[in-house]
């Protein structure tokens, strides 16, 4: 190991070794309940910390009511899923039955014209067990001929402004991976919510992700955080058979790493982040977010000299 990645390891860990024994200081008091934050203009309150249904994917039906009960009881009320995370919808419904005049579910679509997106909502509120989701987002909406689709004729967004009308949906986002792309789509509609990374790899190593913050926050949107778990790429021979089925990128190291990333996407002006598929970083999460404090100088000079170098999971120009 070269003395510079030696150097940057060893303040990396001894900063996590410090936050992990304030977070098992603080676990000798029962924790409280997860905090919940505005999401934008909507006025909604949502748990710092949303679930994402890949959690549950695969998962045994018992298995799934198990961990959204825990979910709840530990305060978490913002539940995200979508068509193509496998049986994920057929799993969350009926778990999260019990609770759901109490959450916020959102949902999304890959649908990028009128009729196609209805026919996944009409399948996603019959597979959720509802009468309406909360939010309906259009599904990674990375490329710019995906934002003329959806918003010109006969696109998708006829789908979600009808659907708002009949009350299936309440609220309308979309998530993305492009900065260009963000910044386009939020210029030419009023969206309710956006869903993108906020990693401390992407904005230091990228560049990505403060522009499309800095408008979110001008456009006085709710602001949802995806990859705050996430380090890098797999390397090349690991693509296809890596130890994470449930993550298409290598998370941070699990646990401490991963903790401080987490801190400090949950350290900007968003209402929540949603964490890795994998129950472990699920878990992991919740602990921090029931423990939660912002970092510390030391802790984020840590973080990301251990970021520095290392390749990003997606880069500016992604909309190609």
């Amino acid at each position: 190991m070269e003395r510079r990645a030696f150097i940057q390891n060893a303040a990396l860990t001894a900063a996590a070794v410090a936050s992990a024994s304030k977070m098992r200081a603080s676990a000798k008091t029962p924790a409280g309940p997860i905090v919940r934050r505005t999401l934008g203009r909507t006025g909604e309150q949502l748990s710092m910390i949303g679930f994402g249904g890949i959690v549950v994917m695969n998962e045994s039906n018992g298995e799934a009511s198990n961990i959204v009960a825990e979910a709840v009881d530990r305060g978490i009320n913002y539940f995200d899923v979508a068509p193509s995370y496998g049986n994920a919808q057929e799993r969350l419904g009926p778990a999260l039955a019990p609770y759901r005049k109490n959450c916020f579910l959102a949902c999304k679509t890959d649908g990028r014209m009128k009729d196609d997106s209805r026919a996944d909502l009409e399948q996603s509120l019959r597979l959720l067990k509802t009468d309406h989701v909360d939010l309906y987002q259009f599904h990674a909406l990375t490329k710019m001929a995906d934002l003329d689709k959806v918003l010109g004729p006969g696109g998708a967004m006829e789908t979600f402004e009808a659907a708002k009308k009949e009350g299936k949906i309440r609220f309308i986002g979309f998530s993305v991976h492009s900065a260009e792309t963000a910044v386009a789509a939020m210029d030419r509609y009023n969206f309710d919510t956006i869903l993108f990374p906020i990693n401390w790899v992407l904005f230091t190593q990228a560049g990505f992700g403060p522009q499309i913050l800095k408008k979110a926050q001008e456009k006085k949107m709710g602001i949802l955080a995806l990859k705050s778990m996430a380090k890098t790429t797999w390397p090349a021979d690991q693509k296809q058979n890596h130890p994470e089925p449930k993550c298409w990128y290598q998370p941070a190291a699990f646990p401490d790493e991963a903790s401080l990333g987490l801190r400090w996407t949950l350290g900007h002006p968003i209402t929540a982040a949603i964490p890795p598929g994998d129950e472990r970083y699920f878990r992991l999460a919740m602990d921090v977010a029931q423990n939660y404090k912002p970092l510390e100088a030391h802790e984020e000079q840590a973080l990301l000299a251990g970021g520095r170098g290392v390749e990003p999971i997606f880069h500016l120009g992604n909309d190609v």
